[in-house]
This record gives C-alpha cells, structure tokens and sequence, in this order.
C-alpha cells in the first residue's frame, strides 16, 4: 500500500553517481524527454547548487579507437551546444568524458521540461474534442521560428535536422521549449565522420545554403 509507494520513490530518488564536480547528483528514476535517437540513458538528476531536477544523458561509445580518434570534435559539438542559451531551447548546462577500458561516454545535463511534449499535449486535447484556436497556434509557431532564427545565427550555424511534435516542449504557462537540439549540427566546411551509436546521425557538414533555406526546404510535422 502507501508504504510500498514510499519504499518505491525512496528508490527512484537514490543517488547512484555524481558528476566529477559534485554539483550534479544522477537518480534512479529514468525520464523521456521525447524521440532522441542514440542516447542509452536518460536519469532524473538534481542540481544541487540550483535546487532543481535535471535530466542526466549518457552517450556510450563501445567502440573506443573511434571514440579517441574524433575526441576532440566531439568536444567542440558539446561546447557549442553548452553556449546555447535561448528562452525557447532546453539548455546544455554541462558535458564531461567518462572513458574506462572497454567503454567511453559523453555524459551531460540538460533542463528538465516535466510537462511534456507537443505530441502528448495534442493528444490531450484531442481526447477533449477541443480545438486550439488560432491565436493558441501563432503563439507557438512564434516561439519555435524564434529559436530556430536563433539557432541558425550562431556561428557556426545549428541546423536542428529532428524538429517534430515529439522534440518540441510545452510548459503549463504555454512556453514552447525546442529539445533534442544536439541531434545534428552544421558547421561550415568541416565534417564529422566518425560512427555514432545507434541511429545517432549527427553531422558537421558543409553548408551550402543559408541555414534558413535549409530548414525551409523540410516539411516540420507539428501535428500528433
């Protein structure tokens, strides 16, 4: 009953790692932050120093000659992603390398959105027979073409290249959050060829076009 409840949250709320600054405290409870191909874990994590829930991501690399030959742009991907800092975009707080023997990881934190994506939003609504109105819709596209002008000025430029109901966020108070945006990166004139785990196709590749252009060539499903 309720005392099994409790015994079951005191479990999910065990700490089973700390990052290498100790600010970062990794739980049992696993969390979805929506269609992120590649990652083989995703933890509930407290930021001690804030006083609020993270989310832990863990990015195995099994095969480590690989992993060592590009270690240096992957850690140009992750401190690119860590200066991200965009009102609409789920924050990169902090990456760091965790390699032992037979395994290499790219750990790093990230905001915790608790209210869920788009897509499942979308569903409520749907089961409710209501109809977001017009107004509801401008909101939201506002926000989204918002960090996407933002991503595409940075130098060098972010392409998204996975943005659907599922990677995009929406808080109670009706602010849009873009997730999921380490999953591919273009950087001009340099390329990134070394194999990701799973269906992890991240790229830094040459752009021929305006990143704008880019993104206006792909149709953005934002319906469930």
């Amino acid at each position: 009953g309720a005392a099994g409840a409790a015994e079951e949250s005191e479990d999910e709320s065990e700490v089973l790692e700390e990052s290498p600054c100790g600010r970062w405290q990794k739980r049992r409870e696993q969390v979805n932050q929506g269609n992120m191909p590649g990652l083989q874990n995703t933890f509930l994590a407290m930021d001690t120093e804030e006083g609020v829930e993270v989310v832990w991501n863990e990015l195995h690399f099994a095969d480590l000659k690989a992993f060592k030959a590009h270690e240096e742009k992957i850690k140009t991907v992750f401190e690119q992603l860590v200066v991200v800092d965009h009102p609409n975009i789920v924050k990169v707080h902090k990456y760091w390398l965790a390699v032992d023997d037979c395994l290499a990881q790219v750990i790093f934190i990230t905001e915790y959105v608790s209210s869920g994506s788009l897509k499942q939003f979308l569903k409520k609504t749907k089961k409710n027979h209501k109809a977001m109105n017009v107004r509801a819709w401008k909101r939201w596209c506002t926000q989204i073409l918002s960090a996407l002008s933002y991503l595409h000025a940075c130098d060098p430029p972010i392409i998204h290249g996975n943005l659907t109901s599922d990677t995009i966020f929406i808080q109670h108070n009706g602010l849009i959050k873009i997730g999921s945006v380490w999953h591919r990166i273009f950087a001009e004139g340099e390329s990134l060829p070394f194999p990701l785990p799973g269906s992890f196709p991240w790229r830094l590749a040459a752009v021929s076009q305006t990143p704008l252009s880019l993104h206006g060539a792909r149709r953005v499903p934002l319906r469930g």
